[in-house]
């Protein structure tokens, strides 16, 4: 989905007393329960706190505020302390007390090595059940549980600058989801092909009749053809939208600063929008970064160089162009361009580049190694007060795997990792774990896949030594948050 979390299928504390009071959000309308089959959440692990006493300035309570892990850990006072400890960086897991997680999902996630103050990371597994809004016909539905849809929802948030942002998204991003399904519940249940109109309200602003306003029938009166998927992908992609703008509108009483990069996984209809299927490697999302989205930057910065500010140039050279070079032909590419062309070097191409650097160190704006992602609100320019956001994107890309297409076996997995993984794992690294984890079990060993989980996470994080923490190879280990999720294929029947 969006950069810094990537997916590949083995290819994707306290001190006593109560917590803190957090900053109630309005959300979301309250969302209807899910169905039987999905168990109770237990409370979401409670915030650290970083002393006693009720005169803490009011940074130390942001700071006690901004750390709570994913619910379905159900850490104790004590677990959160040690899930908080960068020295020793415990693994952590969901407790095996046999109420395992949808379709028996691993999970496992350790804190960083001190790059900041708290795990930036969080995580979600829901399944979400979905009640239609009103009839196709437009009449308002009955109340009916079973004429709704349920989904199963993954999704992992990278934060920076803060976790606020990933805390936020992991609370809400589904509910914005499942609010955006709530249309297309009766739909997705009819084999027809979509309308193209859904019938107002009676009463509602725009159901008055305007036939009047229909023109006569020419050649281009026919219907586009949309697909049921299409309107699940399009339900998604709005869902981001949704979710980013409720973030630009709470970011001050909410203290949402920062920004994050997410990952989901949603299972609906035989369908989710990664995978290791019979030892084969199939990768399900792609990084975005300045250089891969150099063009949709570059169309722009060119549409609009207002943006820019007069401070930089849509145009990417092989390096800074300097004064010196006034005149003389340096090579350029533009954002319609893929390869290389000589221009003229004029006064204006001495600007900063939009894109510069390259790799991990590529950076846009000379700000952010990011170009998808939540939040990011107040995020400006160094030195400067041009926004980045324009050019920071919430809108997502959404891949479809079908299910139904493919008898999957119990090792064929789906691995769910922030960069903190990938960092350091190549994709067959995690194919080859993937094989050695899940063989030492039986395959109906509903443990392995959290197993599996720990191994990669652990694999990701080294060993402490006296230069750091270290690979086998002596490589450096990664010094980032690592969140895992490990998703078993074979279906919604192996929940328990």
């Amino acid at each position: 989905m969006l950069n810094r979390v990537r997916s590949a299928v083995a290819h994707l504390v306290s001190s006593g007393g109560a917590p803190p009071p957090r900053p109630k959000s309005p959300d979301l309308p309250n969302s209807t329960s899910a169905p039987p089959a999905a168990p109770p959440q237990a409370p979401r692990s409670p915030p650290a706190r970083a002393g006693s006493g009720s005169a803490a300035p009011a940074r130390t309570v942001e700071a006690r505020a901004s750390f709570c892990r994913p619910t379905f850990l159900q850490l104790s006072p004590g677990g959160l302390r040690r899930a908080d400890d960068h020295a020793g960086r415990a693994v952590q897991s969901p407790p095996d007390t046999g109420r395992r997680l949808p379709w028996s999902t691993g999970y496992a996630e350790v804190i960083n090595s001190g790059k900041s103050r708290h795990n930036e990371d969080q995580a979600c597994c829901e399944v979400v059940y979905v009640e239609g809004r009103r009839s196709v016909s437009g009449a308002p539905r009955e109340p009916s549980r079973g004429q709704g849809l349920c989904f199963y929802y993954w999704g992992l948030f990278d934060g920076h600058a803060g976790g606020r942002a990933a805390e936020m998204a992991s609370r809400l991003l589904h509910r914005h989801i499942q609010e955006q399904l709530k249309d297309l519940v009766e739909i997705l249940q009819d084999p027809s092909p979509p309308p193209l109109c859904l019938p107002s309200t009676p009463g509602a602003p725009g159901s008055s009749d305007s036939s009047h306003l229909v023109g006569p029938q020419s050649c281009w009166s026919s219907q586009k053809e949309v697909t049921h998927e299409s309107l699940v992908v399009g339900a998604i992609e709005n869902a981001f939208q949704f979710m980013d703008e409720q973030m630009a509108r709470e970011r001050h009483g909410h203290q949402v600063e920062g920004g994050c990069c997410a990952l989901v996984v949603v299972y609906l209809l035989g369908k989710v929008a990664i995978i290791v299927r019979n030892g084969e490697i199939i990768p399900m999302s792609r990084e975005f970064t300045p250089e891969t989205e150099r063009q949709r930057l570059q169309m722009l910065g060119f549409l609009k160089p207002e943006l820019l500010g007069g401070e930089f140039t849509h145009l990417e050279f092989p390096r800074r162009v300097q004064p010196k070079e006034l005149g003389q032909r340096m090579l350029y590419r533009d954002q319609n361009m893929t390869g290389w062309a000589y221009k003229k070097i004029e006064l204006e191409d001495l600007r900063f580049p939009l894109v510069c650097g390259e790799g991990k160190k590529a950076r846009m704006m000379a700000t952010i190694g990011v170009t998808r992602g939540l939040g990011d609100h107040n995020l400006r320019v160094c030195s400067s007060t041009l926004p980045i956001k324009p050019f920071l994107s919430s809108f997502p890309e959404v891949r479809v795997y079908d299910l139904t297409q493919y008898e999957h076996c119990p090792d064929d997995v789906l691995v769910l990792g922030t960069d903190g993984l990938w960092d350091v794992t190549s994709d067959c690294e995690v194919a080859a774990t993937v094989d050695r984890v899940l063989s030492a079990y039986e395959p109906n060993d509903p443990s392995r896949y959290t197993a599996l989980a720990q191994a990669l996470v652990l694999g990701a994080r080294g060993t402490p030594r006296d230069r750091g923490w270290r690979l086998p190879n002596n490589k450096l280990g990664s010094g980032d948050d690592i969140s895992v999720f490990v998703i078993p294929l074979g279906g919604p029947g192996s929940y328990s």
